[in-house]
């Protein structure tokens, strides 16, 4: 059974790439004058048409977009947004492609991984924003944002500050007499951590979905992608040692989860951290939605932060999660392009920020960063520990974003689920990846 739910997600990945391989200066000048979040024209050249757009992405409505998208309409009365939600998975991903592709309402989206827009780019469904002279991203977003370019184009606007580290309930270290950890710490110490941690009913550790590869990925984008040769670098060292470390961890610590009890239960790990079966979460700022819904998710202990460990000490050129993200873009088929990019600008350089209190920190210049910070703590203050949260939440780390053809991705996902599966071992794992990665190396 456990093997028929893997398989239908490949299925699933299959279908969607299937779909879309068919088919082949300032902050917002163009609202100067205009009061924030006020279009400045009728964007139905002056007949004064009602314009009806829809934004897709993957923040549940009542986390923050239901009230980015209600101040828009207030202000906005001849262009009216409606917000869908999908899961950013891969039947959520499909869901919304075939939106894209089949012309369904679908005219603004929210991008959360660089292989994923590299798709929509490819299947001409992502604006290209070349041509729109009056943002300059670069100047907005900071340095960072260039990670997202595609062929030296931007084909969606990177919205907010990317974070992802390793969550600590820190009643739990001070009662085990563990520290927090320092900023350079490894895989060999996270196991540590984790051994000690664990109890009847509590793990050491558990990881999101979304954060299961951050070590891989952090390594792969320092070591470079191919060898000096040119071919797959997806069978080094490094990924090899942290695999089997994490193999370790469940099968011979029995610290963390079990890859295949994980997958099969679809274990709510946020859940679980928040209600004390966890000591420590992998995972990204995301949880801050729940985590400081204490109605809905009541917990009374302290929270720290560490980052997403290397792999050795030793390791050159490390990587972590983070720079900007969550790209806007617009839909290259919709009808309302130019009333789409209004909405846009006006979202990126500040209209997001009921979102802060869920953890989407603004990356615009334009943006008050105290504001933010303010709006995502508030009544709160005294859940978190911010000596640890200053060093890693808003720390500066060297980021990446990974540019690997997401069938490459899947491809690798495939063969490390048969090494945690207990299918395959580590040797065969990396040579596998290796492999299946050099078919997509052009």
């Amino acid at each position: 059974m456990k093997r028929k739910g893997l398989l239908k997600v490949a299925l699933i990945t299959t279908l969607a790439a299937s779909i879309l391989g068919a088919c082949g200066s300032n902050g917002n000048n163009g609202n100067a004058g205009s009061s924030p979040g006020t279009a400045s024209e009728s964007p139905a050249g002056g007949s004064g048409e009602k314009v009806k757009l829809t934004l897709w992405g993957a923040v549940p409505a009542e986390a923050g977009p239901q009230a980015v998208v209600d101040n828009w309409n207030k202000e906005n009365p001849d262009i009216q947004v409606e917000y869908v939600r999908y899961v950013n998975d891969d039947p959520g991903n499909l869901k919304l492609d075939t939106a894209l592709m089949t012309g369904q309402d679908a005219d603004l989206y929210i991008n959360y991984t660089l292989t994923r827009l590299q798709k929509r780019v490819d299947a001409g469904v992502a604006l290209d924003l070349s041509s729109k002279s009056d943002y300059n991203i670069d100047d907005q977003m900071g340095p960072d944002a260039a990670q997202w370019k595609i062929g030296d184009k931007y084909y969606g606007i990177p919205t907010k500050k990317n974070m992802a580290f390793i969550w600590l309930n820190k009643d739990m270290l001070d009662a085990a007499g563990l520290p927090v950890p320092p900023v350079d710490w490894t895989w060999d110490d996270l196991r540590e951590y984790s051994n000690k941690l664990k109890k009847d009913k509590v793990y050491g550790l558990v990881q999101h979905d979304a954060s299961f590869t951050a070590t891989m990925d952090g390594t792969i984008a320092g070591l470079g992608i191919t060898k000096p040769d040119g071919t797959s670098n997806f069978d080094n060292d490094l990924w090899k040692k942290q695999l089997q470390t994490l193999h370790d961890m469940m099968f011979v610590d029995k610290s963390t989860p079990e890859y295949g009890e994980q997958v099969t239960s679809k274990m709510p790990v946020d859940t679980m951290f928040l209600k004390g079966e966890a000591a420590m979460l992998s995972a990204g700022e995301f949880i801050f939605r729940n985590a400081n819904d204490l109605t809905n998710f009541p917990h009374d202990f302290k929270i720290a932060f560490a980052t997403i460990p290397k792999v050795s000490a030793d390791q050159q050129d490390y990587k972590y999660p983070g720079g900007v993200g969550d790209v806007l873009s617009v839909n290259a088929k919709s009808k309302h392009q130019d009333a789409a990019w209004k909405f846009a600008t006006w979202y990126a350089d500040g209209g997001m920020l009921p979102m802060a209190s869920g953890g989407r920190i603004p990356s615009s210049k334009s943006v008050d960063s105290k504001q933010a910070m303010d709006l995502l703590l508030k009544g709160v203050e005294d859940k978190y520990d911010t000596e640890s949260m200053n060093k890693v939440v808003f720390g500066q780390f060297p980021s990446f974003q990974l540019s690997v053809p997401q069938q490459a991705l899947d491809a690798r996902k495939e063969e490390y689920e048969k090494y945690f599966l207990n299918e395959q071992d580590i040797d065969a794992t990396l040579k596998n990846m290796a492999k299946r990665h050099q078919e997509y190396i052009k």
